[in-house]
């Protein structure tokens, strides 16, 4: 017999009977999440099934491709995170049932999705779904007994590694321990029907995990040894080192355990570190998603791509879409540059085969999706052409000249410039609405960053096919309206205006970057000009200096050019490098360089403090960033904390530059603004209006008004 429920205040499950089995399913797309509106319909049909004399077991399970990706994190100190039924009161209803509760795991159960699983008196999955407690993601550790449960399920060592690094397992890997009563090849329902049957006509009491203990032989030796592996390797996030002290807990009696798990996990809670990477994994969901789309506008079809230029930057591009399974076809103006561009392609993949990241067939299954060519003709079925040539207006006018003669209709073209005005490189064609900017980042197939660069007239379904394409070659994609440098490089600007002028003031290259590295930044301001090339700033800089002659800056940095010190390709920079080596030495030569052109300021030499270094630097990118909010080249403050974390290397704990800014409140920002303009070059800092009307309403740039 099958009872389907009728009632619509259910619509957060689905609860059926069949043959004295109900079958609760969570039905909160798209990952099941466990918001208040489901953990209620869930204890309601918990309930409802006791009542029923006719059910004998209750099997819990996801509807569509999820069991459930467990709490919903936007409730996080929110009073709905405590409204009853809380998770814990979930879970304890789950544990507690006078009858037998069955989690059927098809998929995924992560978080607070696999705790739920762990209070179920027994648990059956299919044998790929994948199961993980990837809290410390977010800066936290499980909260509601994961810490206590599975290590009990699966033992302290394996408990330990999957919470410690947040990585799912599939269920097939930890078939035979506790965790699972049974893996099911086929049909999971079916199974898990079958299951129920035979667990329901058995008499009480049913298995707890929570009355298990954990099992290891050396259980203080091992933790201590986790610990000091842990400790120096997340230096910068508390998180890791509280889910050790939380999982040794669980050698403790249970509700002990729990009790030093809660107070953990609400540490954790508080911190600036958990905050901003909570901040920052919204931001990335967020970032994606168009203001102004309508449902109307549907993506173009993408199923061939063209890439124009074979350099270090064509060829990861290209290397991106191979990976993800597209044909790409390579052009090149010569079959010398081509054959370079695809030794290098050939060169990388088979590193990735030494390094055991791709089996020698994948390799050639990537390559056999490689055409290159030296005709323009070979583009003429490519859906998407992304032109990647050397950084100037005359080339890549040229290349959109003869693409647009050759490209189908309905094609879109991409520019991968970095700073060029999109609108100019599209007005050379006569289908500018099919033109936008794909600004990807150096090395290509590295870096997830892709500033998506909108045109005057670009049209909808072009930015919608593009945005929709980027999670599917493994890129967050930032929206950016069309300005010098865009998102990215328009901040860095300022930023390395100001490490210039420190420069003239006193400071030395390294302590410029040991302040800023200290803070967090992957790398110095620079150490990054010496690896990016310091012709590429020069290049900027000259092309700035006649369209901006009224901005203050410093030669400092060109007198390092003029004397052919571009960095790690010439083996100096603003440091020395050996052969084959990038590691960063000091160079006495550009300490008496900096030192004679500071003297030649005729400022009186101080000592710069740390502290003013940093904040001088971030400050200056947080200024401009407000700036792009103001013009709408930026959507969100949160797009722009995508945009230097994932390619600027702003520290994660940090949540990004604008994040960073709120947390220390932007009154503290703009009164530090106004003490720098009252120093050298002090023009350069005027707040941006944004942040003084932010800062005197005491709100956020990230939108709130606390």
């Amino acid at each position: 017999m099958n009872e389907p429920d009728q009632r619509s205040g259910c619509a957060m499950i689905r609860y059926d009977t069949q043959d004295g089995l109900a079958v609760i399913s969570f039905d909160n797309p798209p990952v099941n999440g466990l918001g208040w509106s489901t953990r209620r319909a869930v204890v309601e049909a918990l309930d409802r099934a006791a009542a029923d004399s006719r059910v004998t077991a209750i099997i819990l399970t996801g509807s569509g491709r999820v069991f459930s990706g467990g709490a919903d994190i936007r409730e996080f100190n929110t009073p709905k995170s405590m409204q009853a039924p809380t998770l814990h009161d979930l879970l304890a209803a789950v544990e507690s049932s006078s009858k037998p509760v069955i989690a059927a795991i098809n998929v995924l159960a992560l978080g607070g999705g696999l705790e739920l699983a762990l209070c179920a008196h027994y648990r059956v999955a299919s044998p790929d779904s994948e199961v993980g407690l990837p809290e410390v993601k977010i800066g936290l550790l499980p909260g509601a007994g994961g810490t206590q449960r599975l290590p009990r399920a699966v033992g302290l060592e394996r408990a330990l590694n999957m919470i410690v690094s947040g990585a799912p397992v599939r269920a097939k890997e930890l078939a035979g321990k506790r965790l699972f009563d049974k893996i099911i090849e086929r049909d999971l329902l079916a199974g898990a029907l079958a299951f129920a049957r035979d667990v329901g006509a058995r008499s009480g009491p049913h298995p707890r995990i929570r009355d298990l203990k954990v099992e290891h032989p050396n259980a203080d030796g091992f933790l201590e040894v986790a610990r000091g592996a842990v400790a120096a390797a997340a230096k910068n996030f508390p998180a890791p080192l509280k889910c050790i002290d939380a999982v040794a807990a669980s050698v403790k009696p249970f509700e002990e355990g729990l009790r030093e798990e809660r107070a953990g996990f609400l540490a954790l809670l508080e911190t600036s570190e958990s905050k901003s990477l909570r901040h920052a994994f919204f931001a990335e969901r967020t970032a994606g998603k168009l203001r102004d789309a309508s449902p109307e506008v549907k993506p173009r079809s993408v199923s061939h791509i063209a890439v124009i230029g074979a350099g270090t930057m064509g060829g990861g591009i290209a290397t991106v879409f191979l990976n993800a399974g597209f044909p790409v076809t390579l052009l090149e103006a010569g079959q010398e540059a081509l054959d370079r561009g695809l030794k290098t392609i050939r060169s990388n993949y088979d590193g990735s085969v030494k390094k055991g990241r791709l089996t020698a067939a994948q390799k050639d299954e990537r390559l056999a999706r490689l055409r290159p060519t030296l005709s323009y003709d070979e583009l003429r079925r490519a859906d998407l052409v992304i032109e990647a040539v050397f950084e100037e207006y005359a080339t890549k006018e040229v290349v959109f000249g003869k693409l647009d003669a050759v490209a189908r209709p309905g094609a879109i073209l991409a520019t991968n410039t970095s700073t060029l005005d999109v609108n100019r490189i599209a007005a050379i064609t006569k289908r500018p609405q099919d033109v936008l900017g794909m600004h990807f980042f150096s090395p290509a197939q590295v870096m997830r960053l892709l500033e998506v660069v909108r045109g005057a007239k670009t049209a909808p379904d072009v930015l919608a096919t593009v945005m929709g394409l980027a999670p599917k070659i493994g890129k967050v994609a930032v929206v950016s309206g069309v300005c010098d440098g865009f998102i990215g490089n328009r901040m860095l600007e300022p930023y390395f205006r100001q490490a210039f002028f420190l420069l003239e003031e006193g400071a030395l290259p390294e302590q410029v970057d040991r302040a800023v590295e200290k803070f967090g930044f992957a790398m110095g301001p620079f150490r990054m000009s010496d690896l990016a090339g310091n012709d590429i700033g020069w290049a900027i800089r000259k092309r700035r200096a006649k369209e901006r002659p009224d901005l203050p800056s410093s030669k400092v940095a060109d007198l390092i050019c003029e004397r052919g010190r571009f960095g790690q390709k010439t083996g100096g920079g603003w440091y020395d490098y050996k052969p084959g080596d990038r590691t960063a030495h000091s160079s006495p030569a550009v300490t008496e360089m900096v030192s004679e052109y500071s003297r030649s300021t005729g400022l009186p030499a101080r000592r710069i403090a740390d502290e003013e270094i940093v904040e001088r630097l971030v400050y200056a990118l947080v200024n401009e960033g407000a700036h792009i909010l103001e013009e709408g080249i930026a959507a969100r403050a949160s797009d722009i904390d995508i945009v230097y974390l994932n390619g600027y290397g702003f520290p994660l704990f940090r949540g990004g530059p604008m994040f960073h800014a709120d947390t220390v409140g932007l009154y503290n920002v703009v009164r530090s603004m106004r003490r720098f303009a009252r120093g050298y070059q002090g023009g350069v800092w005027k707040p941006a209006p944004l942040i003084e009307r932010l800062a005197e309403a005491g709100g956020t740039l990230n939108g709130s008004t606390s």
